[in-house]
């Protein structure tokens, strides 16, 4: 049996921008003094005269993005999601959301799973912090075949964007050739009939492999990824949860103000429902290797499957 392709999500943001750079002349790359690691320098040695360095500003970048946008340009600016969402929030809010210009926000190194470079890099906080900057659209890819369509609809999407990338190489699971990726909406990946998961990000293929292990003790579990998180696909959220009376969301994330809490605001009002929340439970990560500190914070499929077998 073939190894399983593993590619992280930052590497696809890099090869997708110097795809769609190849395309559309608008599209110019900023960066934090971080190209290597957020691989915009991808895009860099391709079109060195449309990438700027704006050395470690993260706050200045944002205002530089935010010109070029007024400009007719497609900026997409890239840092550490500690950064992009925390360092340069006030820039985000005032310069990018308030008068809803055009900027592409590329947020790499995102969660626990940036490993050893520990809590003060492990954002597990941006998804609750560019939530509330209103008309933001936030997006949360799987793998490399979502990342790279996300992007590419990013590009094609009129307004601001932020878009949450890994350093952990993850599985692929989506298919490329039927793949279709599309702002808003959720994918539901397996029906089921007895408890709906809802997951987001590397989190999305744990969920299937807890699905997998439910299987086996005779649990039909449905499972949805949620690639968008902002505007939030209420309509399969809903419809799910009414289905199964039952639902579980997973991300790579706090519980506080993310998936879980989007998921819970629009059952409140809609379908309230039985719920439980898997993800960083009011606490800072630690520094160790991605995969063990998965395995600690208890999500991982095996972590996941456990839970969810409780929660029932």
């Amino acid at each position: 049996m073939s190894e399983v392709k593993k590619i992280a999500t930052r590497e696809s943001y890099g090869n997708a921008l110097a795809e769609l750079g190849a395309q559309n002349p608008n599209i110019v790359v900023l960066d934090a003094d971080l190209a290597g690691a957020t691989k915009t320098g991808i895009f860099k040695k391709a079109f060195p005269e449309r990438h700027i360095d704006c050395g470690i500003a993260e706050g200045n970048m944002m205002g530089v993005a935010a010109g070029l946008a007024t400009c007719g340009k497609i900026p997409f600016a890239s840092s550490f999601a500690m950064f992009a969402a925390g360092r340069a929030f006030e820039q985000i809010r005032n310069s990018i959301g308030y008068p809803h210009l055009n900027v592409k926000i590329g947020a790499t190194h995102a969660g626990i799973s940036v490993g050893e470079d520990g809590a003060t890099h492990q954002c597990n906080e941006d998804i609750a912090i560019m939530r509330t900057i209103p008309g933001m659209t936030i997006i949360c890819p799987a793998d490399d075949v979502e990342a790279r369509a996300a992007v590419k609809a990013a590009a094609e999407y009129v307004g601001p964007v932020y878009m949450r990338f890994g350093r952990l190489a993850v599985p692929v699971i989506n298919d490329e050739a039927n793949y279709k990726f599309e702002i808003g909406k959720g994918i539901t990946l397996k029906e089921g009939k007895d408890v709906t998961i809802i997951a987001t990000g590397l989190e999305v293929n744990e969920s299937l492999e807890a699905a997998k292990l439910l299987e086996a003790d005779g649990i039909s579990a449905e499972v949805i990824n949620i690639h968008t998180i902002k505007p939030l696909d209420k309509e399969l959220v809903v419809a799910s949860a009414k289905k199964t009376g039952k639902v579980v969301t997973v991300e790579e994330h706090s519980v506080i103000g993310g998936l879980g809490g989007a998921v819970a605001e629009a059952l409140s009002e809609e379908a309230p429902t039985k719920m439980l929340r898997i993800g960083m439970m009011d606490k800072f990560g630690q520094s160790g290797p991605a995969k063990a500190l998965i395995e600690y914070y208890g999500l991982d499929g095996k972590s996941i499957y456990e839970k969810v077998k409780a929660f029932l």
